[in-house]
């Protein structure tokens, strides 16, 4: 977490910059969920995922090789099928 968290004047000024006025009681927890989030997100940064694919990256590989099986291509073929005789019913 940085040493300079928000407090809870600088949360309200920026919610009103950003047309978003804050109600008095409001503007601590939205200081706290802010600073929060923004340890989360540092921590996050901090981790070194080296050659670790993105998720969207990883399942593709995953579906391309389990669909390149024939077995299993004719399988989601004849899948695809029935759904569509199924919806045109």
């Amino acid at each position: 977490m940085s040493a300079v968290e928000l407090t809870a004047a600088e949360a309200a000024r920026c919610a009103l910059r950003a047309g978003l006025p804050l109600a008095g009681e409001r503007h601590a927890d939205v200081a706290a969920t802010a600073n929060h989030i923004h340890a989360v997100i540092s921590t996050l940064r901090d981790l070194d995922f080296g050659e670790t694919l993105p998720a969207a990256h990883a399942a593709h590989a995953a579906h391309a090789a389990h669909a390149a099986h024939p077995v299993r291509a004719a399988h989601a073929a004849h899948v695809v099928e029935r759904e569509v005789a199924d919806a045109s019913l």
